[in-house]
């Protein structure tokens, strides 16, 4: 039982340091274009890098999510709304579904 606590602590020691490291030693303005814009779209690679895997296992079906998948994507492209996204890629995993079965 004391292992687990021991692996929690460790855990929480990790995460803090990976959060409170860059505001202690990074005090100035960052002033580079490249590592600024690669800063910029850290966000997104991590966004996608935990989203997409996801989805390939949300449904029964691998080709039911990756009809759902090529839904969103399509919408997406054409700048529709994240409820009309949703809910089309939603849909057409679900009647894919019906299909499979």
């Amino acid at each position: 039982m004391s292992k687990v606590y021991l692996y929690i602590l460790l855990m929480a020691v990790v995460t803090y340091l990976i959060r409170a490291l860059p505001l202690t030693l990074i005090r100035k303005e960052i002033k580079s274009r490249f590592i600024r814009s690669f800063l910029h779209y850290v966000p997104y690679a991590t966004l996608a890098a935990m989203t997409f895997p996801a989805i390939l296992s949300a449904t029964d079906y691998v080709i039911s999510s990756v009809v759902g998948f090529a839904v969103a994507l399509v919408l997406a492209f054409n700048k529709k709304s994240l409820l009309s996204v949703a809910a089309f890629a939603c849909a057409a995993a679900f009647i894919t579904e019906l299909f499979l079965r």
